[in-house]
């Protein structure tokens, strides 16, 4: 699959190729989870938001994780992704004065 910049998959599409509910999909975007784009009364998912969707997936389906739990560690993940890059910025400014 071609992931650039504004390529967009159906949701019929991407759930027939992983095997999964649209209700699936739809409870997310409920959630604010992910966004879903709507064209002509089709929806679909922006190709940047696949690999964020497919982790849902697997949280979901095969770790047995229900959506609550899901909207919880995606909290915590962009925390720790803050914070990270906040030690970034931080040791990068420590460098200028060493």
């Amino acid at each position: 699959m071609d992931m650039q910049a504004g390529y967009l998959i159906t949701i019929e599409e991407f759930c027939a190729k992983h095997d999964i509910e649209e209700s699936f999909i739809s409870s997310l975007q409920e959630t604010g989870l992910i966004e879903i784009t709507t064209i002509e009364e089709n929806d679909f998912i922006p190709a940047d938001q696949i690999q964020q969707l497919e982790k849902f997936i697997r949280f979901y389906y095969e770790l047995d994780i229900n959506l609550e739990g899901i909207e919880t560690i995606s909290h915590l993940l962009q925390r720790v992704n803050a914070l990270q890059e906040e030690i970034i910025q931080l040791r990068n400014k420590l460098g200028l004065y060493e």
